[in-house]
């Protein structure tokens, strides 16, 4: 029998699924999916489930991975190979494989799990947290799964609490006295209050803790069932809700914070207005997401990069960043540069501006351009003089402008651009 006195997330493991494209995310996700892209100057969106997933204690992950999969496994690869088999530690990376009677992709988030089934039991584990790998946030799991202990649930499931009139574009949960779900439903058009306040109602995360003996048999009666799309949302949830003990924890009481009077951070960047603004709100004066919290830190492939530089000390031709993140091997040289983000190895010319810009690694930025309010793709060449956003007409014959007025910057639509002005 395990020690009463270990913590919970030594005998658990973490599966997070990250398969999903974000097609919201246009054309970011071309060539990753959104598990993979950038965010915050270094890390990678994944890298805030794996990373509270080790600071909570779980040593025994799983990835599960499915489109344009590469970049994911390269950076789990890089970034996360410092488990150590020999102390029963370790990320097993797990893309669609021809694995199951001749099945080969995931059909749902349930059957992800479903189709490694040997493979989980090979970890010998009493829990199982199911994580999404697409969101932004910090949380410790281990009080979740003392929850999920101390109620004896079958299922427990992660809740933000949102205001009553947002929660129709949720899964959300209808929940008595005692945290016990009564009723889920998806994206409701008059979704339920809560006991103590019916102006919130309690949407789900995607986080999901079970014993794993329990799931495992769930998810073998869900896989005989032809009429099931085996997805957890849509199947395994509704269904423990309706014929087992399914219990709400609120994200509210395991949210990591650097300060108690701190709000509860939680964001979805699954869109361009979205994943701007995370971005550009880590360059307030005390952004409320704290990358700098050495006690939660969000672990994370780094390269080996010089510190930024910024050259030249002229009128109208000055290196300089206020109110910015900028990160190392960037150099700025002769760029204006304010309440931007730039990501590893930017470089950018004389004469040329940049602000409230969030620019992917590898980006170079040429003399003259002046660019406001945009997403630049990773490896962009800004050719010289190019204006963005200050003509939002102009601006959507090349690239993609949101209704909120970021423009996306890839470089296929630069070059789109330059052989149509050539």
């Amino acid at each position: 029998m395990p020690n009463s006195h270990t913590r919970l997330s030594s005998r658990a493991m973490a599966f997070v699924l990250a398969g999903g494209r974000g097609s919201r995310l246009k054309e970011l996700t071309d060539t990753r999916a959104k598990p993979a892209v950038y965010f915050g100057g270094k890390v990678r969106i994944v890298d805030f489930a794996l990373s509270n997933a080790l600071n909570s204690g779980i040593r025994k992950m799983a990835i599960a991975t499915q489109y344009k999969a590469h970049s994911l496994i390269r950076h789990c690869q890089r970034g996360w190979g410092f488990f150590r088999a020999e102390r029963n530690e370790f990320l097993d990376v797990l893309p669609a494989s021809q694995r199951m009677g001749g099945e080969n992709w995931y059909v749902g988030t349930a059957d992800a799990v479903h189709q490694n089934i040997d493979i989980i039991d090979s970890y010998d584990i009493e829990y199982i947290l199911v994580l999404a790998g697409d969101h932004i946030y910090k949380m410790d799991y281990e009080m979740m799964l003392q929850q999920h202990v101390d109620t004896g649930a079958d299922v427990t499931i992660g809740c933000l609490t949102v205001p009553r009139e947002e929660a129709s574009a949720f899964g959300v949960m209808d929940v008595d006295t005692s945290a016990r779900i009564v009723d889920f439903m998806e994206k409701p058009a008059d979704p339920p209050g809560t006991p103590d306040d019916p102006n919130v109602t309690l949407a789900s995360m995607g986080i999901y803790v079970f014993s794993w003996k329990f799931l495992r048999e769930i998810l073998l009666k869900d896989a005989a069932d032809p009429n099931s799309s085996h997805d957890f949302g849509n199947d395994i949830i509704p269904d423990i809700v309706k014929n087992g003990k399914a219990v709400a924890h609120r994200f509210s009481d395991s949210c990591v914070k650097s300060e108690p009077s701190a709000p509860a951070y939680w964001r979805d960047v699954g869109t361009i207005d979205a994943f701007w603004k995370a971005n550009i709100d880590l360059t307030d004066f005390t952004p409320e997401l704290d990358l700098w919290d050495h006690d939660w830190p969000i672990w994370t492939y780094s390269e080996s990069v010089p510190p930024a530089k910024f050259i030249h000390d002229e009128e109208n031709r000055r290196g300089t960043a206020v109110s910015s993140m900028i990160s190392g091997g960037c150099i700025i040289s002769g760029t204006e540069i304010r309440n931007s983000l730039l990501f590893t190895q930017v470089h950018t010319n004389s004469y040329a501006s940049l602000d409230h810009a969030v620019v992917m690694p590898y980006v170079t930025v040429n003399r003259h351009a002046n660019l406001r309010n945009v997403v630049i793709d990773r490896g962009v060449v800004i050719p010289e003089k190019l204006e963005v956003g200050f003509d939002t007409e102009e601006d959507s014959k090349w690239f993609r402008v949101t209704d909120k007025g970021i423009t996306l910057i890839t470089q296929e639509m630069l070059d789109r651009r330059t052989a149509a002005l050539s």
